[in-house]
């Protein structure tokens, strides 16, 4: 899944509904501007809460609640705190990522952006990641056609594509997102699990690429 290009590739391992990686995203959209056309930038989404089924707990609102004030302290970026009001609640992130897989599918370099888009959707403005609706205005905001990520959104092979790449992105141990990976001469190798600032970010992308 992971090519060894011309340019070194950084791998960041998201999922549209952690509240890290809203916080790391632009950072990695500033990494990603800063060395351009000196650094591929790929983004694989990861197994959180993937296919859940039942409804939030009070204890789980809870852990969630303390986790967005924290990303909030960290990088001040708006909350919409009345998601914990929703009842019944299924927190399910198979959707969200999908769509965004089809996104990248269908126009790659567009990826970080509608990935940003997504985080801002779900935290800023409580909208629900699991609406179809919902989904198909977002990415119609960049330009994709409702009728052509329909297709592929609900396509079987779309679905298995998916849960090969949740696979994979535990086979290669990023069991925390974020997480980023630099493809080098010995494979891949991670520079961070969990939110880094860009400084230090960049940092280790030098420190890695001097000694691959």
């Amino acid at each position: 899944m992971v090519y060894a290009p011309q340019s070194p590739t950084l791998l960041y391992v998201t999922n549209p509904m952690c509240a890290w990686c809203y916080g790391f995203t632009p950072v990695v959209r500033r990494l990603k501007a800063l060395w351009h056309r000196r650094l591929q930038v790929q983004v694989l989404f990861g197994d959180l809460h993937a296919h859940a089924t039942d409804s939030l707990e009070r204890v789980d609102k809870d852990y969630l609640a303390g986790s967005w004030h924290h990303v909030q302290k960290q990088v001040n970026l708006p909350f919409d705190y009345r998601f914990f009001t929703k009842q019944n609640y299924v927190y399910n992130t198979e959707p969200a990522c999908r769509a965004l897989l089809c996104v990248r599918l269908l126009r790659p370099v567009l990826t970080l952006e509608v990935l940003r888009a997504f985080h801002s959707a779900f935290y800023a403005d409580g909208l629900d990641l699991k609406d179809t609706a919902v989904l198909v205005h977002l990415v119609g905001l960049f330009g994709i056609r409702e009728n052509l990520f329909l297709a592929l959104f609900e396509s079987e092979e779309i679905m298995g594509q998916m849960e090969e790449e949740f696979d994979y992105v535990d086979r290669i141990g990023a069991t925390t997102f974020p997480s980023v990976y630099v493809q080098t001469g010995q494979g891949l190798e991670k520079i961070a699990q969990g939110y880094v600032p860009l400084d230090e970010l960049e940092q280790r992308l030098l420190q890695t690429l001097e000694s691959g």
